[in-house]
């Protein structure tokens, strides 16, 4: 891999839950014109820390300076940038009751999902997959007309 590839990368980050931090996790990245793609926070359960989990794009070496200015912030714990991981995204999606539920809901199974709302007007469906695989359930999605569709952030957790 070299040091000049702008490739997708994942961050986790183990910060106390308190406020402000996820603004000065924020400002680092704005403030040196770093993307960020999916940020995904949540509480870990027992404690008084937050899962943080960055999805961005950038060399190696970009990746090794946020990774060193992400330490220096007082509130962080722990920053690891996942080399082999479990990852994972959810997205809904809302599709008009005159498409057909049947292939709705073979196509949501598909990708490790279902039918979770049905309504007069419309069918909503949840998935949950490698992010690349929520993106081609997108794409597959198109032929039945979606109404909405609204992505969760990515979540990862290394093996």
């Amino acid at each position: 891999m070299g040091t000049l590839t702008n490739e997708r990368r994942v961050i986790s980050v183990i910060v106390m839950n308190e406020s402000s931090v996820l603004a000065r996790i924020t400002a680092l990245f704005a403030g040196r014109g770093y993307n960020i793609e999916s940020l995904t926070v949540a509480p870990i359960p027992n404690s008084d820390m937050s899962h943080i989990t960055i999805a961005t794009k950038g060399s190696a070496k970009i990746m090794e300076q946020i990774t060193k200015q992400l330490h220096k912030l007082i509130p962080i714990y722990k920053v690891v940038e996942h080399e082999e991981m479990v990852e994972k995204e959810m997205v809904l999606a809302k599709f008009p009751i005159a498409e057909s539920l049947a292939d709705i809901s073979v196509l949501a199974s598909a990708y490790n999902g279902g039918v979770v709302n049905v309504g007069k007007e419309m069918i909503i469906v949840m998935v949950a997959d490698e992010p690349m695989r929520i993106k081609h359930f997108i794409e597959a999605s198109q032929r039945y007309n979606p109404c909405e569709i609204v992505r969760g952030g990515v979540v990862a957790i290394e093996r």
